[in-house]
């Protein structure tokens, strides 16, 4: 069954959500972490190993555009990141609009009553969720349109 994995690139993690075979919703899988922004090694064996652990098909990368719609130096960072991912899996990342996910991320944990001090740890991974969820039901909305 294929999947779709979705990622959140940050400077120092990674969040990782995957589909459900039925490519419906989407889960937080985890958040991987790095000691700084360029060790990326570690980081790619690791997607790697979940991308054939879960059947991965493809994979959207969260694309963060600033506010007003001008791309800065996340985008550029972000490119590079799917550059490599590319390099690695041969798989073209499908770049996602992220913006605001990492903000409604936060504000389910602190709905959901997590400490704030506890939040860090799971915001990336519930930000991919989010990015992924956008572009599934964007597929979603595609299908029923051609139907």
């Amino acid at each position: 069954m294929a999947r779709i994995m979705g990622l959140d690139y940050g400077s120092k993690t990674v969040g990782v959500a995957v589909s459900d075979s039925l490519l419906i919703t989407a889960q937080s899988l985890e958040t991987i972490e790095r000691k700084s922004e360029n060790k990326l090694r570690q980081t790619m064996a690791r997607i790697e190993a979940l991308i054939e652990e879960y059947e991965v098909t493809s994979v959207v990368l969260g694309f963060p555009k600033n506010m007003n719609n001008t791309e800065g130096e996340r985008v550029e960072r972000t490119k590079e990141f799917g550059d490599m991912l590319f390099r690695r899996t041969g798989m073209e990342p499908i770049y996602w609009d992220e913006r605001l996910s990492t903000v409604a991320a936060e504000q389910v944990l602190m709905e959901s009553g997590v400490r704030r001090e506890n939040r860090k740890q799971y915001v990336d991974a519930i930000a991919a969720s989010f990015i992924l969820q956008g572009y599934l039901d964007y597929l979603q909305h595609q299908k029923n349109r051609e139907e």
